[in-house]
């Protein structure tokens, strides 16, 4: 069964006087994604974050969501969208709970007080809704915009640097309400960040972006099994291992030796391969590490792009 685009964008471009912010670029994004929208600073994200919410006019191109054209249906569709961009306003001497109230109304749907407080259980701050917001730190307004895109039930939710001054704990938090929103309440959810590791932790599909064009769409595990990765085998005698292998194909991807540690580039495949060839000729893998990673992977793919 085909999936359900959500976000369909064709040949979108935006330039500001010579700069080409966004340069004909193509986004799908499905029922159900967590989708990670990535790219170094100023390779054109916010930019187009900004054509996804209507904030900006393209130049040229088209979006589509909920199969329908921007442009045409900018209403219906935006009262289906919930979305947090870069730092969140809020009024400093209203309560949160206040806040959420008034924001709810403008969203033009009726918001009952059962919903507000749900959605500040959800983003941790139940327990200071009465409180001012001007007493909040940088990350529990954060967190409190993150409610705020939540308020009117959204299909879609975009955000856009959502973990920005949060600590360990609250981007822990973000991240699991994150999972929880695309699993148990079947949301689609359009993740900008730079924080590679938060977003291989909760993203299905992704698309790399560089200098306003793509780089790489797909699926996170299949881009990232698709290219070698590091792993560190530890073994009982590492000189052992390398005169069993000096004679086979293994020792062309060996990049280095540490202690007991043999350091290869290998595909996923290769790694049990390997791994089962060690210990049939009596070494003993202590353990065996890959340290591959999505900002291993952005990098390669960034400073190709550049080069």
């Amino acid at each position: 069964m085909e999936q359900k685009k959500i976000i369909e964008v064709r040949n979108l471009s935006k330039h500001f006087k010579e700069v080409k912010a966004v340069n004909n670029l193509n986004v799908n994004v499905y029922s159900g994604d967590v989708f990670g929208f990535l790219g170094p600073n100023g390779a054109g994200k916010s930019t187009t974050i900004r054509m996804l919410l209507s904030l900006i006019s393209p130049d040229n191109g088209e979006i589509k969501i909920f199969d329908k054209s921007l442009k045409e249906n900018r209403i219906e569709i935006l009262q289906k969208i919930g979305a947090i961009v870069e730092k969140p306003d809020f009024y400093g001497y209203l309560s949160a709970y206040k806040n959420l109230e008034i924001l709810g109304r403008i969203s033009g749907r009726e918001i009952s007080k059962f919903r507000i407080m749900e959605v500040l259980e959800l983003v941790s701050l139940e327990k200071r809704y009465k409180s001012k917001v001007k007493t909040f730190s940088h990350g529990m307004k954060q967190r409190l915009g993150i409610a705020q895109a939540l308020i009117h039930d959204p299909d879609l939710i975009i955000l856009d640097e959502p973990t920005t001054g949060l600590d360990p704990q609250g981007m822990k938090e973000i991240r699991d309400l994150i999972i929880y929103l695309s699993k148990e309440k079947n949301k689609t959810i359009f993740l900008s960040s730079h924080i590679l590791y938060e977003v291989e932790l909760v993203a299905n599909r992704m698309i790399i972006i560089n200098k306003g064009s793509s780089k790489v769409e797909g699926i996170v595990e299949d881009l990232l099994n698709a290219n070698k990765m590091r792993v560190t085998v530890e073994v009982n005698d590492s000189e052992k291992a390398k005169s069993i292998l000096a004679n086979t194909s293994w020792i062309k991807n060996l990049e280095s030796t540490v202690n007991e540690k043999l350091i290869f580039n290998l595909s996923q495949n290769e790694v049990s391969d390997l791994n089962k060839y060690l210990v049939e000729n009596g070494i003993s893998v202590n353990a065996l590490v890959p340290t591959r990673s999505l900002e291993e992977y952005f990098l390669n793919i960034t400073q190709k792009a550049s080069g």
